[in-house]
């Protein structure tokens, strides 16, 4: 039995997170917390986020999660979900400027609505911009389930997972070393959110 620790710090839909994990993990540790040593003693670490980042970040803040992010990051398996993945960034244009956690380099920038609706709601498919283990039997180009007002712009390339479409290309998925991060929502995703989880689970790094 491995212990899967999702971080709990009042911003994000925690409960569904922790459900779908339950539902195709029944037999590991998954737990809510917002505690330093649980979350570095866990095999591996889930990081959900919706809402405001600038809320998010003085949350963290009053947690003391900053430092315990950034260092598990580079430990064990991380998994970024939604605002989780844009809080890894450098910069956000949100609120006039708000710094994120500076883990991976580039900026979370706006959607111009251009007779767009935003928030970008609903389902898009993600087109797949490597091989990766937690891509395991996901069709290239299947639909995710996605909420968000802004997306990021990464600095370099190589940390480029996936991209969807809504008005502009923009990626929707990174990997790095142990870290794996995604704008969409697997935990309401259907089946194939239920496989990316599933192989974030069994990933070894």
């Amino acid at each position: 039995m491995q212990s899967i620790a999702i971080i709990d710090y009042g911003m994000g839909n925690v409960r569904s997170v922790q459900k779908a994990l339950e539902h195709i993990a029944p037999n590991d540790k998954v737990f809510l917390t917002d505690n330093a040593d649980l979350i570095t003693n866990a095999d591996r670490i889930v990081f959900p986020g919706q809402g405001a980042i600038g809320a998010c970040m003085k949350a963290l803040t009053q947690h003391g999660l900053v430092d315990v992010i950034k260092r598990c990051v580079n430990e064990k398996p991380f998994l970024g979900i939604c605002l989780g993945l844009q809080l890894l960034f450098d910069h956000s244009e949100e609120n006039n400027g708000i710094d994120g956690l500076s883990i991976i380099s580039g900026n979370v920038v706006k959607f111009a609505k251009n007779n767009l609706k935003v928030p970008h709601m609903g389902w898009n498919t993600v087109k797949q911009s490597i091989e990766h283990p937690l891509w395991h039997n996901i069709n290239d180009n299947t639909r995710f389930y996605s909420v968000h007002s802004y997306y990021i712009e990464a600095s370099h390339a190589d940390v480029i997972a996936g991209s969807t479409n809504y008005g502009v290309d923009f990626t929707c998925a990174i990997a790095q070393d142990k870290l794996f991060a995604v704008q969409f929502h697997p935990e309401k995703s259907q089946h194939d959110g239920l496989q990316l989880l599933s192989n974030f689970v069994s990933w070894q790094v």
